[in-house]
């Protein structure tokens, strides 16, 4: 690994010891002959991602993508879609305990603090048990147990740095302030009778009440009435069939541990 590129965004220095607890376990692996850094463990996840500026360095081209059609979607809702798949050699560990398998990921073109985010395939792949406590991978090898340890400096670089993108990200979809006018005046000082309100959010359809039980006509909830016949019949039967999963009242929660939650009138 020692002649291998490295691909490793930014430079991180430090003075003095640091103790970093609770950082997210980023580690450093080979890839496609390249030792690639800032690489992300979630095992919460279905999809291994690539991202397109650690892509774009390995100057592996266009070729090599494959053709998806499927959409990621960030935590705020936003569609994410990728430029392809690409099937690269990834290689964990050193020495007579060093695994290779293929790393099947999304190449996405979408700003990052890390380059890759290995998620539950290729960890299964690799057999790999993951401990963010003692911030360590361990998987099976034919000579032994591999490990790879996290990168303390990477993952704290990382922390900073996803901060500082969610900041800025923050105050660019941030919406224009408009300043509180005084009642009877317009920005442009004409009069007017009232102060222009602001529009209240509204359903983006007419909802329906439908009764979950015939015999109890109080216990009702909504569905939407642009549904068809057919697909408003079957929602409704289905809530019906299961209206004892609904709690109406506080009493109606049962078996919930007095610790999570207490009801106090």
């Amino acid at each position: 690994m020692e002649d291998a590129p490295i691909i490793q965004f930014g430079r991180v220095e430090r003075s003095g010891p640091q103790t970093i607890h609770n950082d997210a376990l980023v580690i450093t692996a080979l890839i496609a002959n390249y030792e690639v850094g800032r690489i992300f463990i979630d095992s919460g996840s279905s999809a291994d991602i690539l991202f397109g500026e650690a892509y774009d360095q390995m100057q592996l081209g266009d070729v090599s993508l494959e053709k998806v059609n499927t959409s990621l979607y960030g935590f705020a809702g936003e569609v994410v879609h990728p430029r392809g798949m690409v099937s690269l050699p990834l290689t964990m560990g050193r020495g007579t305990t060093r695994k290779t398998c293929l790393l099947k990921c999304l190449v996405v073109d979408v700003p990052s603090a890390y380059n890759v985010i290995l998620d539950r395939p290729t960890l299964n792949t690799f057999q790999a048990v993951v401990s963010t406590y003692h911030m360590k991978i361990k998987f099976p090898t034919p000579g032994g147990v591999g490990e790879v340890q996290e990168d303390p400096l990477q993952s704290r670089k990382c922390y900073v740095e996803a901060v500082r993108k969610g900041q800025k990200r923050n105050v660019d979809d941030a919406p224009d302030q408009v300043p509180p006018r005084k009642k009877g005046k317009t920005p442009e000082g004409e009069n007017s009778e009232e102060t222009e309100t602001p529009a209240k959010v509204q359903p983006a359809e007419e909802l329906l009440n439908i009764e979950i039980m015939p015999r109890n006509p109080d216990k009702t909830t909504r569905i939407g009435s642009h549904l068809g016949e057919e697909a408003k019949k079957e929602i409704t039967l289905c809530l019906q069939r299961n209206a004892d999963i609904f709690a109406w009242t506080p009493q109606d929660l049962e078996g919930i541990d007095p610790q999570v939650i207490t009801h106090h009138q």
